[in-house]
């Protein structure tokens, strides 16, 4: 957690920060989602509380926090209770991961008659150099939650839902993965922020053993692997259960599924727990293929040479160049997400049947091709063709 109490009163604060940026992002997204449903459909959607509709959030929030505790007669109270608790940390735990922006670097200093730094502080919840491993990893027990929430709630229609999401999870799990397996063989680790510098000025690559610079570019991951991008993005609507993978809720067929007997603060923390999955994909979607927190041909090191130009200090420039490098990464994101809502709100649900056929018989096939066909593509173009 850090050297001295500076350093660990920071990290703590970071950590807090983050998962509140993670749940305050949610009924923005909720507002977005019924405007947004409602420009695409052509209506007004929330405009009564509160200008454009944006206080009808706090209405929201009150009915949550007030709504009458019910817990099904014949259920399992002790995982009827868990289950949203566990369907909410996956996607904290995940989130807090990703790098959101460069590192701040914080120059010595005295307070309280103590020397205190210099300090590097990452900006994001924790550094693990195995960060994808670990994002996959901690995601996958989403799939927990809905089985838990289904059989706990002693109903059917939960049930069938809970039965759905699982198999939907770990069908698609295995197309997220090795779509994957393509672009970490061109990055060659595992650790997101080298990813993103790896993805720093115009796009350069090795061509029969010479250096290929093409100008125009910036060099994205979405260049090397647009086909795996493609497949991820896809199986992230799958892992998120978002329309058109919704079959675990399928209101039209199971009266909302996993999450039916669910009401209150509880269906709260599965809707939490939904969107931080959606921040997720879309933070991974950035990383990996779209430069992260970088701009196209500008390098972190630009940036902070521009702030420091206007006069701000080393610690303030840093700091500076963090928050802009922030808010480009977020703009990414939001363009994800909102990639997402008009998803929803434009394509039909697929039948379960096609739904497993896509994954087992279409996806993971191209992402295994894929997969191989980027392996010996590395191996000819770093190697001139000599084996």
């Amino acid at each position: 957690m850090g050297a001295d109490i500076f350093e660990i009163s920071i990290n703590i604060v970071k950590l807090i920060a983050i998962f509140l940026l993670m749940v305050q992002m949610v009924p923005i997204l909720v507002w977005v989602e019924r405007r947004g449903s409602a420009f695409i459909q052509n209506r007004f959607g929330p405009n009564r509380v509160g200008p454009l509709g944006l206080t009808q959030l706090i209405a929201d929030a009150v009915k949550f926090l007030f709504k009458e505790e019910f817990v099904p007669s014949q259920g399992k109270k002790f995982l009827f209770y868990s289950a949203p608790v566990l369907a909410l940390l996956p996607g904290a735990l995940a989130f807090a991961c990703i790098p959101l922006s460069a590192p701040i670097y914080v120059e010595a200093f005295k307070m309280f008659g103590s020397d205190f730094g210099p300090y590097r502080f990452a900006f994001q919840g924790f550094e693990i150099g195995v960060g994808i491993v670990f994002v996959l990893g901690i995601s996958s027990l989403g799939a927990y939650a809905l089985l838990m929430a289904g059989w706990s709630s002693n109903n059917k229609y939960s049930l069938y839902g809970a039965l759905r999401a699982c198999a939907q999870m770990i069908s698609y799990e295995l197309a997220l993965g090795l779509s994957l397996v393509g672009i970490l063989l061109i990055y060659g680790t595992f650790d997101f922020a080298e990813m993103i510098a790896y993805q720093q000025g115009p796009l350069n690559f090795l061509f029969m053993g010479n250096s290929v610079t093409i100008p125009f570019l910036p060099n994205w991951g979405i260049f090397y692997q647009p086909i795996g991008a493609i497949l991820l993005f896809c199986a992230m609507f799958a892992e998120t259960n978002r329309t058109p993978f919704d079959l675990p809720e399928a209101e039209a067929e199971l009266v909302a599924g996993y999450h039916t007997e669910y009401g209150g603060l509880k269906m709260l923390m599965f809707y939490i727990g939904e969107y931080g999955h959606m921040l997720v994909a879309s933070a991974l979607m950035a990383t990996f293929y779209f430069g992260g927190y970088n701009l196209p041909f500008v390098s972190t090191e630009s940036v902070n040479l521009f702030f420091a130009g206007l006069g701000f200090g080393a610690t303030g420039a840093s700091v500076a160049t963090a928050f802009f490098l922030h808010l480009v990464l977020f703009a990414k994101i939001l363009v994800f997400l909102w990639i997402f809502i008009w998803v929803r709100w434009t394509l039909p649900r697929f039948r379960y049947d096609q739904l497993m056929d896509l994954g087992w018989k279409k996806m993971l096939p191209w992402a295994l091709g894929n997969t191989i066909v980027t392996a010996v593509v590395i191996l000819i173009m770093r190697t001139g063709g000599a084996l």
